[in-house]
């Protein structure tokens, strides 16, 4: 099939506008975020808009063959607005969600069957990205709705991710007591990205 003719071609286009859009909704939502102080889900949700700007242009970079044309798509996208950032982390799960378990699937099926693997590769794999992303916005949901997000009940260790201070106990400190940066920075370490731990050290 000559890709010009493709089901995939429309779909890569979708997925571009999609996650072009996804982008900017957690850009929005970190702004959000950022407003009450709650800066380690601000750093969430712009960490996850960074990565869905790479799957944009993955899916765009597929479609070079037909630059300098359009493409005509129709869809629809999810409107996420709210003041209530554990909300906006659940509409976000849901999206990712919806993405990893329907929609990247069918697109990678039907890329596929029209004989475009590298493309349906592309969106198998990133659809595998979508659940990480999911469950990542649900765990700090979860912590917000439990009040959890600066409160263990067992003694936990917490990094300050402006510079790094380790505090260990079952809540953060109102202040980092090293950088006077305020609480909101503060994330449980197993959280924190580039620890020892993650790394595999």
């Amino acid at each position: 099939m000559e890709f010009k003719d493709s089901v995939t071609k429309e779909n890569l286009m979708k997925a571009f506008a999609g996650e072009s859009q996804a982008r900017n909704r957690y850009t929005f939502a970190a702004g959000e975020a950022r407003k009450q102080n709650l800066y380690v889900v601000e750093a969430v949700f712009r960490f996850t808009a960074d990565q869905e700007k790479e799957h944009a242009e993955i899916f765009y970079k597929h479609l070079s063959k037909l630059s300098g044309e359009n493409i005509h798509i129709e869809g629809s996208y999810p409107i996420d607005i709210s003041s209530d950032v554990a909300k906006l982390l659940r509409m976000a799960q849901h999206n990712e969600y919806e993405e990893h378990d329907d929609v990247y699937k069918a697109f990678g099926d039907k890329a596929k069957e029209e004989g475009f693997l590298e493309v349906a590769s592309s969106f198998y794999q990133i659809a595998k990205i979508e659940k990480t992303h999911g469950d990542r916005f649900g765990k700090f949901a979860e912590m917000l709705e439990n009040n959890e997000l600066f409160v263990s009940s067992v003694e936990t260790a917490w990094m300050c991710m402006e510079c790094g201070n380790i505090h260990v106990g079952t809540v953060v400190p109102p202040v980092c007591p090293v950088c006077h940066n305020d609480k909101g920075y503060f994330v449980r370490l197993e959280l924190a990205p580039y620890t020892n731990e993650q790394m595999g050290k």
